[in-house]
C-alpha cells in the first residue's frame, strides 16, 4: 500500500499432509507472499481438516487494511514470541523477526473446536466488575494491597478496567427505578432475569459470598421465632391444656431462634459493611423492600415467645423494637400514597403484607406488656394500610399487571395480616370479642381457599423467601387456639390442634428442604441477579461491552473455518475473494 512500510519477508505455514502418515492437521502448504494466498494449497487445507484462527488485539492494535482481494502485510514484522503452537508439537515455527510490542499475536489452532480462553490469575485480580457493589468500591482494598507489597496494576490497565465498570454497571449514585425492576425482572418474586436482559455481573461465576447474602434470609428468622412463640402458647393456655407440652420445647425452640438471628444479623450486617451498595439496589426492589421489616418482626416474636412472663420485659424494649417499623412506615407508605413510580397501585404484591404485619405484631406485644395508647396507634395504621392493600391485590387493577397469575406461596402472606390483627385486638381489648372473631374468620376463610388450591403450588423453585410464608400458618394457629379458648369445644379444640401440627410440619419441612439445599445441593444462596440489573435498557453497545468485560482488555477475535467437504465448494473457496 502507498505510504506503508515495506512488507516482510514471505510468512510460510508449512503442515505435512494425511499421506505422509501424520494427524489430520497437518494437511496442506499455505504460503502467504506480500498479501497472495496460493489457491490450491488454500483448497486442500480446507478439504482435509477444520481449523480455527485466534487474532490477539490489544488495547491500541495497528491499522490494517484490507479489500476483497488480498491482506495486506503488517508494517512492521513480527516477534517469535507472539506465535504460540497449540495442540500438536508439528507445528512450525512461523517467524523469526525483530520483537515489536505493538502487533498483534496470532494463534493457529487445529480441531474441531476452539477452547475456551481461560483466564490468568492476574486477570481475576484485575477484574473490579464488583466494585461498583462494594462500599469503598475496592480502594481500600488496593491501599492494604500496597502495603503489603503486592504489585498494583498498570496506568493503562486500570483505565481499561475502570471503562469496562462503566458501561457494564452505569456508575453513578442512581439506583434502578421501579419500573426497571418490572422490566427486567420475572417470576412471583422478581427474583428471575428476562431472558432479553443482561446482567451487570457474570452469570457464570460465583459471587463473593456477601454479594449473594439477600434480606430475605430474615424469613428463617420469622419461621423458626414463630415456632417458640406457638409452643409457649399451647404450653399456656386453656384450651391446649390437655396436650401436657413440657416447657423444654419452648426454652429449645427459642434459643435456635436467638442463635439463627444473631447469625443471619451479623452476616447481613457485613453486607452492609462491605456491599452498601448491593443492599440499597435491595431497599429499592419492589419485592425486597418489604422484607427489611423482618427483622423487627423477628425480634418481636422472639421476645413474645421468651420462656419468661413478658409483662416482665422492659417498656423500653419495645420502643426500641417499634423505631425502625415506624421509620419504614413512613417511608414505604408515603410512597404508596404520593410517589409516581411506587404508588401501591404500581407496585402492589403479596409481600406488602410484611409491611403490615409489623404494626399488628407490635400491637399485640405492647399490649400484652401493659402499654395501651401505642399499640392502639399502631393497630389502627396498620388496619387502615391493610384494608387498602387488601383491595388492591383481590381486584387486580388493570394498571398492577405484575402479579402473577399462578399461585406461588407468597399467596399465604394474604392469612398473616388478619390472624395477627385478631390476636392484637383481643389483647387490647381484654377478651377474644367479636371485633377480633371477625378478623379471625377472615383469615381462617383466606386460609382455606388457599390450601384447597394446594396443587397450583407445585413446580416452584425453593428460595428462602419461602421462609417468610410459614409464618402466617403459625399465626392462625395461634389465633385459632386464642379462639377455642373463649368458645371451648371439641370442635375449636381439634382445630386448634390439626392447624398447629400443619404448621409444625410446614416448619419442619422447610427447614430439611433449606438443609438439603445448603449442604448436599449447596445451592442455598445462589446469584442474586435480582439486584445485578443495568440502570437503563441495555442497548446493543451494552451487549458488547458485557461480552468485552469477561476477557478484561484484551479483545478477541476467533475466525473458524469450517470442513467443506466437497469439491465445488473447494473451487468456490477458491475462485471468491470475498468468502475469503
Amino acid at each position: 500500500m502507498p505510504g506503508c512500510a515495506p512488507s516482510p519477508e514471505p510468512l510460510l505455514l508449512r503442515v505435512p499432509s494425511l499421506a505422509a502418515g501424520v494427524s489430520s492437521m497437518e494437511a496442506a502448504d499455505a504460503v502467504v507472499s506480500g498479501g497472495r494466498t496460493t489457491k490450491e494449497a488454500a483448497a486442500a487445507s480446507y478439504a482435509e481438516t477444520t481449523s480455527s484462527v485466534l487474532i490477539s488485539v490489544p488495547s491500541m492494535p495497528p491499522v490494517v487494511r484490507a479489500n476483497k482481494a488480498d491482506v495486506s502485510a503488517p508494517a512492521v514484522p513480527l516477534s517469535e514470541s507472539m506465535v504460540e503452537r497449540v495442540h500438536h508439537p508439528a507445528v512450525p515455527q512461523l517467524l523469526k523477526q525483530a520483537r515489536h510490542h505493538s502487533q498483534p499475536s496470532l494463534v493457529v489452532r487445529v480441531g474441531g473446536e476452539v477452547p475456551a480462553v481461560l483466564r490468568s490469575d492476574s486477570m481475576r485480580e484485575r477484574d473490579r466488575r464488583f466494585d461498583h457493589f462494594k462500599t469503598f468500591s475496592g480502594r481500600l482494598q488496593r491501599q492494604l494491597s500496597s502495603l503489603r507489597g503486592v504489585p498494583q496494576d498498570t496506568d493503562v490497565e486500570q483505565v481499561a478496567a475502570s471503562k469496562i465498570s462503566e458501561e457494564d454497571t452505569d456508575e453513578d449514585d442512581a439506583v434502578p427505578t421501579a419500573d426497571r425492576y418490572f422490566a427486567a425482572l420475572e417470576g412471583p418474586e422478581l427474583e428471575t432475569l428476562r431472558s432479553t436482559e443482561v446482567a451487570v455481573l457474570p452469570k457464570d461465576e460465583t459471587w463473593p459470598f456477601l454479594l449473594r447474602f439477600p434480606i430475605s434470609a430474615f424469613g428463617m428468622c420469622l419461621g423458626v421465632s414463630s415456632q417458640a412463640m406457638l409452643w409457649k402458647t399451647l404450653e399456656s393456655e386453656p384450651s391446649t391444656n390437655f396436650l401436657h407440652v413440657h416447657p423444654a420445647a419452648n426454652h429449645v425452640l427459642w434459643w435456635i431462634s436467638v442463635t439463627l438471628m444473631v447469625v443471619v444479623s451479623i452476616t447481613y450486617l457485613l453486607k452492609v459493611v462491605f456491599y452498601f451498595e448491593a443492599v440499597r439496589r435491595e431497599f429499592h426492589h419492589p419485592v425486597r423492600v418489604n422484607f427489611f421489616f423482618a427483622p423487627s418482626i423477628a425480634c418481636l416474636f422472639l421476645v413474645k415467645g421468651v420462656p419468661h412472663p413478658v409483662w416482665e420485659i422492659h417498656h423500653v424494649v419495645w420502643y426500641l423494637l417499634m423505631l425502625p417499623i415506624l421509620c419504614l412506615d413512613l417511608k414505604i407508605y408515603g410512597q404508596w400514597m404520593s410517589s409516581g413510580e411506587r404508588r401501591l397501585s404500581k407496585v402492589a404484591n403479596p409481600s406488602n403484607h410484611l409491611a403490615v404485619v409489623g404494626n399488628f405484631v407490635g400491637a399485640l406485644l405492647g399490649a400484652r406488656m401493659g402499654l395501651r395508647e401505642l399499640p392502639i396507634f399502631f393497630f389502627g395504621v396498620g388496619l387502615a394500610h391493610y384494608a387498602v392493600l387488601f383491595v388492591t391485590l383481590y381486584q387486580r387493577l388493570p394498571t398492577n399487571v405484575q402479579l402473577p397469575k399462578e399461585l406461588h406461596p407468597v399467596f399465604f402472606l394474604f392469612v398473616a395480616a388478619p390472624s395477627v390483627a385478631s390476636m392484637a385486638w383481643a389483647r387490647i381489648s381484654g377478651e377474644f370479642n367479636d371485633g377480633a372473631k371477625l378478623l379471625y374468620f377472615i383469615s381462617l376463610f383466606l386460609y382455606v381457599s388457599l390450601v384447597v388450591r394446594v396443587n397450583l403450588f407445585r413446580g416452584f423453585r425453593f428460595s428462602l423467601a419461602w421462609w417468610a410464608y410459614t409464618f402466617p400458618m403459625t399465626s392462625v394457629a395461634l389465633a385459632t387456639v386464642l379462639y377455642a379458648s373463649e368458645v371451648d369445644n371439641v370442635l375449636t379444640r381439634s382445630l386448634a390442634v390439626g392447624l398447629s401440627g400443619i404448621a409444625v410440619v410446614t416448619v419442619t419441612g422447610v427447614l430439611a428442604t433449606t438443609m438439603y439445599h445448603a449442604f448436599l445441593r449447596k445451592d442455598l444462596f445462589p446469584n442474586d441477579v435480582s439486584i445485578a440489573i443495568t440502570r437503563q435498557r441495555p442497548k446493543f453497545s451494552k451487549i458488547l461491552a458485557h461480552l468485552r468485560s469477561s476477557s478484561s482488555d484484551v479483545k478477541e477475535l476467533v475466525l473458524s473455518i469450517p470442513n467443506l467437504s466437497s469439491s465445488s465448494k473447494q473451487g468456490a473457496y477458491c475462485n471468491d475473494a470475498s468468502s475469503n
